[in-house]
């Protein structure tokens, strides 16, 4: 036997609970069709890569109740400008904390670490990010939490990990991503590195930290078991070198700066066009034949030193000189007409603008309003993942500092009124 959220399974019925929770119906609210819904997380996050991924379980149906600082909260909420609508909500905050539930707890007070615990009992996962020791200060590492929910499963989110070296050392999305050897193939040839324009690090890390607490989940409905998950930002980026890692490992290949180009194959980079960039990917010898017909160049198919893939990355630098001719005499949407239908894979660089007022972006309703009680309307891009038999939705805006407090006290853990006002009256909670 074991429990879940306060509730008792046994192995038998296991099953039964994973359809009921995931099983679509026509008649069964939103929050009730999410593979997560009945599951509860405490999320002890901030910033990106932690934030991330707990928005990726809300998503999915699972309560988050995002743990924040009394009076200050997330330090995200302060990276402004850009705010919204006039206000105080910074749109980066907004980017990755819609589906939760903000709750204000002084961690640093036996109380509030008291509070934590009972919470823990009553739920399923926590997910942290603090720097390496801090939470076992404050008695609140997995052995402490261990001890009071055996069933937790406990997801670590660090720079380096909990072993080696650096373990105790802070990380930062562009310095994993330095370290890890991302900026060392990003930017154009010969030129400085370049950090990507989003803290991929970051997303990467989230990516795999719900990856894993989906894996453990899974494990527990077996075993009845929690488990401590590390996951860390440069161990992440290192995974994510895939082939030019691979290159490295298998080749001794070292890596270099290809600006949009593939180091292994050609074409596959953005051109300039008549008035902007146009990007072009042919990755057989089908697609390059397509590709020369449409631009009016048959003859460098036949043409013997670009037959193959592996002769025109050969002679990269004649042929990549002769497309760039061609591709600078029109405008993005031009081509975009001529390549209507291609075998090959193409699209112009688009702006942010270009992007979001794409026909095929709008068609699918990626983008929701949600409405916040202090910015308004606020707009989210919502999750990029459909499912056939249950719901993955936004379904509550990004929340306000603290906004969730009292409910979370009173319907979670049963405190009084006279409770909360007197922890309130010490600052334990805001």
């Amino acid at each position: 036997m074991f429990s879940v959220n306060k509730r008792v399974f046994s192995l038998n019925n296991v099953n039964r609970f994973i359809f009921k929770c995931s099983k679509s119906t026509h008649t069964a609210t939103e929050a009730e069709n999410s593979p997560l819904h009945g599951i509860r997380i405490l999320d002890l996050t901030r910033i990106v890569a932690g934030p991330y991924c707990t928005m990726i379980l809300s998503d999915l149906g699972a309560e988050v109740l995002k743990i924040e600082r009394p009076g200050a909260g997330d330090e995200a909420r302060k990276w402004g400008p850009p705010f919204i609508n006039n206000t105080t909500e910074t749109c980066y905050f907004v980017a990755v904390n819609r589906n939760k539930k903000s709750v204000c707890i002084d961690l640093k007070s036996s109380e509030g670490r008291d509070i934590i615990y009972n919470l823990a009992e009553k739920s399923d996962v926590l997910v942290e990010n603090y720097v390496p020791g801090k939470l076992e200060e404050l008695k609140l590492g997995y052995g402490d939490l261990k001890k009071v929910a055996p069933h937790l499963i406990y997801c670590s989110i660090t720079g380096y990990g909990s072993e080696g070296p650096y373990k105790n050392k802070p990380g930062y999305d562009v310095i994993a991503a330095s370290m890890g050897g991302l900026l060392h193939i990003t930017g154009p040839k010969d030129g400085e590195p370049v950090k990507v324009g989003v803290a991929v690090t970051d997303l990467i890390t989230g990516l795999y930290a719900h990856g894993a607490i989906m894996a453990a989940l899974i494990k527990r409905f077996k075993t009845g078991q929690g488990q401590k998950i590390d996951c860390n930002l440069l161990s992440a980026q290192v995974a994510s070198l895939i082939n030019i890692g691979s290159n490295y490992l298998n080749a001794g290949k070292e890596a270099t700066r290809q600006g949009t180009a593939h180091a292994s194959i050609v074409p596959y980079e953005a051109f300039p066009s008549k008035d902007g960039y146009f990007t072009i990917g042919a990755g057989s010898d089908l697609q390059f034949t397509d590709f020369c017909n449409r631009i009016g160049k048959a003859d460098l198919s036949k043409n013997k030193k670009f037959q193959t893939n592996k002769l025109r990355v050969e002679n990269r630098e004649e042929l990549v000189g002769i497309l760039r001719s061609v591709l600078k005499t029109k405008t993005n949407k031009e081509w975009t007409e001529i390549f209507e239908g291609s075998a090959f894979p193409c699209g112009p660089v688009n702006s942010l603008r270009e992007t979001f007022e794409d026909p095929h972006i709008r068609a699918i309703n990626l983008v929701k309003t949600v409405k916040h009680p202090i910015a308004g309307d606020v707009k989210v891009v919502g999750p990029p993942v459909s499912y056939s038999e249950s719901g993955n939705f936004v379904r509550l805006p990004p929340p306000t500092l603290g906004q969730h407090t009292v409910e979370v006290l009173k319907e979670i853990l049963g405190f009084s009124e006279e409770k909360i006002n007197l922890l309130k009256g010490k600052n334990i909670v805001h």
